[in-house]
């Protein structure tokens, strides 16, 4: 696990898992993105098909060196999707 993202609106954390052996080729691993609202106290998790686009469109981001309200607006795309409630224990 890893935090790739923080700001005032939204958290972005990379999840690196190794993949279940009993189904998986040897050694694949998986992992995904939670993207957590902040003010929406609302988060998703990203893993697949969805990930892949997600990493893809923070690198082609990342290239044109943004601004954080560049990086938020790319991301409150996909929180506009977040059904969990963030919970505090």
């Amino acid at each position: 696990m890893q935090m790739l993202y923080n700001s005032d609106h939204y958290v972005v954390v990379e999840f690196d898992l190794a993949a279940d052996t009993s189904g998986a080729a040897g050694g694949e691993r998986r992992g995904g993105y939670e993207i957590v609202d902040k003010f929406a106290r609302r988060g998703i998790f990203l893993d697949g098909a969805a990930a892949e686009g997600f990493k893809r469109g923070v690198n082609e981001l990342v290239e044109r060196g943004p601004s954080e309200e560049e990086v938020d607006d790319f991301i409150s795309g996909y929180t506009l999707l977040a059904q969990q409630p963030v919970v505090l224990h």
